[in-house]
């Protein structure tokens, strides 16, 4: 791996572990095992380390979050799929969850990465947006207003799902946090499926329970 590369997946570990705020230039220099001066070759500081590694995780949740508008699944697609893409997603998320996780400072700091994260809250929710517009049946009232207003209201559970879960469930699993996040974006689609309703939470709840015992 070439020391730029290392630099960076050593520094994601440090700020996902520690946080972002409380890991210096010195910190990441120290676990590495390398003089400040290197460090300071590659990366002149922090910053340019925190833009790099964001410029990282646009490119990859981007890729994802494109995936339901430029291939919507069908409407016959199993619950299956739609879970796995939700899981790649938060997954995405959870690997950089240092950004979300001082979200609000950070974006004041940092007029990249708040520019970066419009971009990729405008994707999600058209993500989102397609996601429903696949589930959610024709017949709704006033469908156009209801799928905006399901995709903004996952767009916002998503993006503080990690801080939720931490303040109250800060023990649990990696995987079992990813998975309740999907149950709870999967179910919050369900009330308006009209008498597809219960069937939907059931398939939900099948799902999570079979991989909550693998987790």
């Amino acid at each position: 791996m070439k020391t730029r590369d290392r630099i960076l997946a050593t520094a994601l570990t440090l700020f996902n572990e520690q946080g972002e705020v409380h890991t210096t230039a010195l910190d990441l220099a120290d676990e590495l095992d390398m003089s400040p001066g290197n460090l300071y070759y590659h990366f002149k500081g922090k910053d340019p380390i925190i833009e790099s590694l964001f410029e990282r995780f646009e490119a990859q949740i981007s890729e994802t979050l494109a995936a339901p508008i430029e291939a919507p699944l069908g409407a016959d697609e199993s619950i299956e799929n739609n879970w796995y893409y939700l899981f790649v997603l938060l997954e995405d998320m959870h690997d950089y969850r240092f950004l979300y996780d001082n979200l609000t400072d950070l974006i004041h700091r940092y007029p990249t990465v708040e520019r970066g994260f419009k971009r990729i809250l405008k994707l999600k929710r058209a993500a989102f947006f397609a996601l429903c517009n696949q589930l959610i049946p024709d017949s709704l009232p006033a469908r156009e207003q209801q799928l905006s207003a399901v995709a903004d209201n996952l767009s916002q559970t998503a993006t503080f799902w990690f801080s939720f879960e931490q303040l109250v469930h800060p023990r649990r699993s990696a995987e079992l946090t990813i998975h309740r996040g999907v149950l709870q974006l999967l179910t919050m689609i369900a009330p308006y499926l009209g008498d597809a309703q219960q069937s939907f939470y059931r398939d939900c709840e099948a799902v999570f329970e079979s991989l909550q015992k693998q987790a």
